[in-house]
């Protein structure tokens, strides 16, 4: 199961995820890191130099000034500057600019060269460096390049009637040189530890990670697996209290649908080979009747009587018209049971329909001597089904009741109305069905046992057990064994907008 699970491709997706944005974490945090220390280091540099200039303006000019009478730059004065500044930091740069921030001289370590009005930096920074005290982290001009912005150290003078500033670089070219052959190697080194540690640390976290979120999502390939393998009745424990809930109580409930249709299945396998045998028998009954009395007539012909042709017609017409029955109604049903037969409801007068069906039954019910009576109230309200459809499961119930009351017994269709229904029973005296029974009447082809005999209940009583389906109805049946049966069942009454 471990290798399956690890193979999963959804993991393999989370996992690559997961790795592509530790990646890509590694590297914002390097990148990060490297720009922060760089400001840091600036800063630093800046702070810990922040009284350069104006120390080296209080030293250097007590009594000389930069600049003499004449506008003379006082070179050797600058170079006591050079020598002094060699021992504090050779990377550093030392600017004179006038008032207007124009660059008078230089002193660049090791590269003494005088410098004319012809740079020019902003006195922007420079000022509010000298109003901070020194205390901001602030960026000035280079001199050599404006565009680029460097950390420096600025004072004010103003000494034998010349003004102007003391602009120190403290990260000149030297170190900038420096810094470029150095910063490759810091940068490869940082980042490679960086991005090292952060893998490692990030691939342990990953996969315990992976492996806690996935739980549960491994418990759920583990119970399809088991489901594969033939455990029909394996579920999720504690489905719903799972991380992945949603989808954990929906396995369990899908897997106990299919379950359940795969035992019903099985169980209507068994009805259809019940079904063919039911109706291959009783196919044949009538069959073997006709085609019997058939081959006496063809055989006999010249030895029977008129009266006996006569009886054998009648039992071939009765057993064709049997098996005419039969076939109408095993049609009638398999389109029932397709779906193939679609209501039309409209509103009908169910008295109507009732007084129709006693009066076409009376006939057979006379030849059995049987009292076939009709109880309904008067103002019997319209109702909203199908008409057709409605008759046909009236007529398969009386049929019913005929066949099991016996001679002088009684038959009843009653009508009652309600608030929002109206009720339509037939009731017989016939010998009833056993309680244990009565739910197995309405399958097809179901043999019960009625009373103290064991008769088919045949398709009649499916067919109005679909019927009823059809209009959101059911069929309900009260019976008491050697007391008769009452089958009944409600249609809407048909409200008029």
């Amino acid at each position: 199961m471990s290798t399956a699970i690890l193979s999963n491709t959804l993991i393999k997706k989370l996992v690559s995820s997961f790795v592509a944005i530790l990646i890509l974490a590694g590297l914002g945090y390097t990148i990060a890191t490297i720009y922060l220390s760089n400001n840091y280091f600036y800063e630093t540099t800046q702070r810990l130099h922040s009284n350069l200039a104006k120390d080296l303006i209080e030293e250097k000019f007590v009594d000389q000034s930069p600049i003499d009478s004449a506008g003379t730059v006082n070179k050797a004065l600058f170079g006591d500057i050079m020598h002094d500044m060699m021992a504090v930091n050779r990377a550093i740069e030392v600017y004179l600019l006038d008032m207007e921030g124009y660059v008078q001289y230089s002193v660049v370590l090791d590269h003494d060269a005088p410098q004319t009005n012809q740079k020019k930096v902003s006195l922007k920074p420079i000022n509010e460096f000298i109003a901070l005290n020194g205390k901001g982290y602030i960026l000035g001009d280079d001199p050599k390049n404006t565009q680029n912005k460097q950390v420096f150290s600025a004072a004010k003078f103003n000494k034998g009637g010349t003004e102007g500033y003391i602009y120190i670089i403290l990260a000149g070219e030297e170190y900038l040189n420096t810094r470029e052959l150095l910063f490759g190697s810091y940068v490869l080194k940082l980042g490679f530890g960086t991005l090292l540690v952060t893998l490692l640390f990030a691939a342990i976290l990953g996969a315990l990670s992976v492996w806690y979120l996935t739980k549960n999502l491994r418990e759920l390939v583990y119970a399809a697996k088991r489901f594969q393998q033939g455990d029909l009745r394996y579920r999720i424990q504690n489905a719903e209290k799972s991380d992945l809930a949603g989808v954990t109580t929906t396995y369990n409930a899908m897997a106990e649908t299919i379950l359940n249709d795969m035992e019903q299945i099985k169980s209507l396998e068994a009805l259809r080979r019940e079904l063919i045998a039911n109706i291959s028998h009783d196919l044949r009954t009538p069959l073997a009747i006709i085609q019997g009395y058939i081959e006496t007539l063809q055989m006999k012909d010249a030895e029977l009587t008129q009266e006996e042709r006569s009886d054998y017609l009648k039992i071939i017409n009765s057993s064709g018209e049997r098996l005419s029955k039969l076939i109408t109604q095993l049609f009638e049903y398999s389109k029932l049971e397709a779906n193939q037969i679609e209501p039309k409801p409209e509103p009908f007068l169910i008295s109507e329909l009732a007084n129709d069906v006693h009066r076409n039954y009376q006939v057979l019910a006379h030849q059995k001597n049987i009292d076939l009576k009709l109880e309904m109230d008067e103002g019997i309200p319209l109702v909203f089904a199908d008409i057709s459809l409605v008759e046909r499961a009236i007529q398969n119930l009386m049929d019913n009741a005929l066949k099991f009351t016996p001679e002088n017994g009684e038959v009843t269709v009653e009508i009652r109305p309600y608030q929002t229904n109206v009720e339509i029973a037939i009731k017989d005296s016939g010998p009833g069905i056993l309680q244990e029974n009565q739910a197995l009447i309405f399958e097809r082809y179901r043999k019960t046992k009625t009373g103290k005999q064991k008769e088919g209940a045949g398709l009649g009583l499916a067919i109005v057990k679909k019927i009823m389906e059809l209009h959101n109805s059911k069929i309900r049946v009260f019976s008491i064994p050697n007391e008769g049966t009452t089958f009944s069942f409600s249609l809407p009454v048909y409200n008029i907008a």
